[in-house]
């Protein structure tokens, strides 16, 4: 049945069957009324049925309104406060004043590459570059992932050399703490930084049910960022013993103002430049040099790593996400390669062959 003849009129009349297996029935008039036309007219039908189906291309949003829903989205439900503040002044100040009229798949390797050059042009670091460059391709992979966009560009970090830390000898802390042992709520703060690690923000969210002083332990639930309280930066809580006398300087700095430890008199929770002012109070009784809370949590890891802690056990104290943050500490572990060597002594009687082969 391909061109028939109903109530005096042609019409191509036929069943089709596409290639995934379904069929359907094709009835239409012929504009040319004969035999010869509804036939020709058929035969145009099963062609256009044939061929492949066009597909209008999916339209690619300007970098500008794709910035907007990636924050909406994506940084909304899975970054920090902190987070969101860093990504929303990377995309204020560097990314839309260069990118904001570009389709995304126009951002390709080259653009990035004249992109990175031009930030360094400016003056900026590398590791400043590098994190304005993270931003950029987390946003890209991200727009690969909710298929805005097919391929995802390679977006190339700088090489940076390993960074110094400043942190305290084992003298300069005794100095520090006995220069506050008069001072319980100072002397809390400072050794819950140099004796727990605790960062900035997880000791301002500290809360007295978070300490167990019978148990001498504590437990990281929290963090606060410009008031805003959320999960630590890891995003799961730790426990960490107490020494000696970081369980002596709570028990001290024991108070009923707040449910937080570190609280004003009306109960308030300490700011970070409450806790700076704390720290260079603490610095110029002791003669030291003005330090930040990052330089008691970089103390903490420092003398864990002379003392020959495991790497591991350091992690998961601080609560680094990986283990190559920690790894950062290790060169300050004299003995490290010595006893490393040394293992290789274990079990060889000295005068062996084994022991005396060159």
């Amino acid at each position: 049945m391909a061109a028939r003849k109903i109530d005096g009129k042609w019409y191509a009349d036929f069943r089709f069957q596409h290639a995934d297996g379904t069929a359907e029935r094709v009835r239409k008039r012929s504009p040319v009324q004969s035999k010869a036309g509804a036939d020709q007219f058929e035969h145009q039908l099963r062609t256009e049925l044939l061929a492949p189906a066009r597909t209008t291309p999916k339209e690619v949003p300007k970098f500008s309104a794709y910035a907007t829903e990636f924050m909406e989205t994506y940084v909304i439900a899975n970054n920090k406060p902190s987070e969101r503040s860093m990504k929303a002044s990377i995309l204020k100040h560097h990314l839309l004043p260069v990118f904001a009229d570009m389709p995304l798949d126009a951002i390709k390797l080259h653009p990035i590459e004249v992109f990175k050059a031009s930030l360094l042009a400016k003056g900026l670091s590398r590791k400043r570059v590098n994190n304005i460059l993270a931003c950029l391709g987390k946003m890209l992979r991200y727009a690969h992932e909710v298929e805005l966009i097919e391929v995802v560009p390679r977006v190339k970090l700088l090489k940076i050399p390993p960074q110094k830390f400043d942190f305290l000898s084992f003298d300069e802390l005794s100095r520090l703490t006995e220069a506050l042992k008069g001072d319980p709520e100072r002397w809390a703060l400072v050794l819950l930084g140099a004796d727990a690690g605790l960062r900035q923000g997880e000791i301002i969210a500290l809360e007295w049910g978070d300490v167990e002083l019978v148990a001498g332990v504590l437990t990281v639930r929290r963090s606060s960022w410009k008031g805003q309280v959320g999960t630590p930066k890891s995003g799961r809580e730790r426990k960490v013993p107490l020494t000696a006398r970081l369980k002596a300087a709570l028990k001290a700095h024991r108070h009923l103002k707040s449910e937080l430890v570190f609280c004003h008199s009306d109960g308030k929770p300490f700011t970070q430049s409450a806790i700076e002012a704390a720290l260079r109070f603490g610095c110029k009784r002791a003669g030291l040099r003005i330090i930040g809370s990052h330089v008691l949590r970089h103390t903490f890891c420092s003398h864990l790593a002379m003392r020959g802690a495991a790497p591991k056990a350091i992690q998961e104290l601080v609560g680094h996400s990986t283990l190559s943050m920690t790894l950062r500490y290790m060169h300050l572990a004299p003995s490290a390669l010595r006893e490393a060597i040394g293992l290789l002594d274990f079990g060889q009687p000295v005068g062996s062959a084994a022991s005396t082969a060159v």
